[in-house]
């Protein structure tokens, strides 16, 4: 039992989260939160993280660092980088703390390891843990409540979970310009290895993937998962002297990268910043036709009634004319997963297609990826550190540690 009073605090992905935890923390003017004000909060998130690497960034002596004394925090790995910080945080003798999105970005044994360490720490100090979804809330949490905008005001602990309109039966449309791909075999790797600087990475990968396959690829921080799937994507110069067949080819037989990557449909969080331009939803989704980071050639008048069709599948007619940039979180992800799929590629990559999303938008996103996986014969890759009860995929392949490389369990 503890006698602290925490908040779990639900944030909407309209909301200025930046704005709003810079209130609490300063002239803290929410009501619900006066009993904070004038007293001394700290804040953990993964930006207050990055922005003490970068002054570590230009300190030489670390003797001294306030973090480990001898070690820069830049040297641990993700899950013992937020182990560490929180420590750092604690002996700032803070009359509460903040705690933005605390197990983002970390594998299973990193969250669990944290969950513990932050359960220790509610029995001495009052925490406010923002979060985006409902599961990523604590058991010790006393008090909750979502904010739906920037209004900050304060909602009752419930749920909008928003899915693709099921009244209306959405059916994917058909490609125009499909990719045409006779292989039942999509990626074949035999006992695959990589090491760097003697260190190894991925140590006798065995996988096939085939057409129509749905793959799930996890596994903890650290254990090779980027390094995978930039092979398969033909970037990593380790594919070669490798058994490694994409797509047909046997890696550095004579391919191009273009051979490659004309058979893979990829999204990563990462794409988001690529289109902040003044590009309108339904221009930047017509862009996937030339492959090109903007619309510099005119559209056909069929491409242009291909995203139409695509946008009245995910009720997302109305926002067409609407910039890119302006456009929710979830919206954006929708948005470039359908630019990733204009073509009906073979393969779409998934690169932790949720990370950041709140619970609606979750719901939005993952009716997506399920519609993909039924109505076409795209093989997916979805890559997350979740399993998620909205996604379903057929196979999963999980990439486990060890000192020589990660070794791969596949069922």
């Amino acid at each position: 039992m503890h006698d602290l009073e925490h908040w779990g605090i639900i944030l909407s992905n309209q909301v200025d989260k930046k704005t709003f935890i810079e209130t609490i923390l300063t002239e803290n003017t929410i009501t619900e939160l006066q009993s904070y004000k004038n007293k001394k909060g700290v804040l953990f998130s993964d930006i207050a993280i990055e922005a003490y690497i970068n002054k570590e960034y230009y300190e030489d002596d670390v003797t001294n660092s306030p973090i480990q004394k001898g070690r820069k925090l830049r040297t641990f790995s993700s899950g013992e980088r937020k182990k560490v910080y929180l420590e750092y945080c604690i002996n700032q003798f803070p009359d509460f703390m903040i705690l933005d999105n605390p197990l983002d970005h970390l594998d299973i044994s990193s969250r669990a390891a944290i969950a513990l360490q932050l359960e220790e720490i509610s029995k001495k100090i009052p925490l406010i843990i923002i979060v985006n979804r409902q599961v990523d809330l604590f058991s010790f949490v006393t008090t909750k409540a979502v904010i739906k905008d920037n209004s900050f005001s304060f909602h009752p602990f419930e749920i909008d979970t928003t899915y693709l309109n099921s009244q209306t039966n959405p059916v994917i449309p058909l490609p125009i310009e499909g990719v045409h791909l006779d292989l039942d075999v999509l990626i074949e790797m035999k006992n695959l290895n990589v090491s760097y600087l003697e260190k190894g990475i991925l140590k006798n990968i065995n996988w096939t993937i085939e057409k129509g396959d749905f793959w799930h690829l996890h596994g903890p921080n650290g254990s090779g998962k980027s390094t995978l799937l930039s092979l398969i994507t033909g970037e990593n110069t380790k594919g070669y002297d490798q058994d490694l067949h994409l797509f047909g080819f046997k890696k550095g037989s004579g391919e191009s990268i273009w051979d490659i990557k004309k058979n893979i449909g990829y999204f990563s969080t990462a794409m988001t910043d690529l289109f902040q331009k003044n590009d309108s939803l339904e221009n930047m989704i017509l862009s996937g036709f030339f492959d090109s980071i903007g619309l510099y050639v005119k559209p056909t008048d069929l491409q242009k009634k291909a995203v139409t069709q695509w946008l009245e599948v995910v009720a997302m007619t109305h926002h067409k004319n609407t910039l890119f940039r302006n456009l929710s979180v979830g919206q954006q992800r929708i948005a470039l997963i359908i630019r990733a799929v204009l073509k009906h590629p073979p393969l779409l990559i998934l690169d932790e297609a949720l990370e950041g999303l709140d619970d609606s938008n979750v719901a939005l996103v993952s009716s997506l990826i399920m519609l993909l996986s039924t109505q076409t014969a795209i093989t997916i890759l979805y890559v997350s550190h979740r399993k998620e009860a909205t996604i379903h995929p057929k196979k999963f392949i999980e990439l486990v540690p060890s000192p020589a490389g990660s070794t791969a369990t596949i069922n």
